[in-house]
């Protein structure tokens, strides 16, 4: 089989979207979303994006015949699963916000919020 290598992905375009983006990236969304139920900081959660990008790699080594001990499509991993990541933090704590602390703030969107006027 003929590896089609990019700057993104190894393999192919729909073993990335589908290993990285989708399973990896729905695991790195939800350990976001923990991340901020749990109020914890962001060291951790990109503690806990290593760890799942390292288990990504091995996802992609094992089952689609990539490099296991890649830097570059590492890195392509982490920075991909760390944004879904953050998106799933900063939209549940924008939830939290207006949730927990309504006489203060007021959610503006889906991944913001404001202070309230007054």
């Amino acid at each position: 089989m003929q590896k089609d290598l990019s700057i993104l992905w190894e393999v192919s375009v729909w073993e990335f979207l589908f290993i990285t983006v989708a399973l990896a990236g729905g695991a790195a969304y939800l350990t976001g979303r923990t991340a901020a139920r749990a109020w914890q900081g962001d060291a951790r959660l990109i503690v806990y994006i290593l760890l799942l990008t390292a288990a990504t790699r091995f996802i992609h080594f094992a089952l689609f015949n990539g490099t296991l001990l890649s830097v570059h499509y590492y890195i392509v991993d982490f920075i991909v699963l760390t944004v879904i990541a953050f998106i799933g933090k900063r939209v549940t704590r924008a939830g939290q916000m207006a949730t927990q602390y309504n006489f203060e703030y007021t959610r503006r969107n889906l991944l913001a919020w404001d202070r309230k006027a007054g």
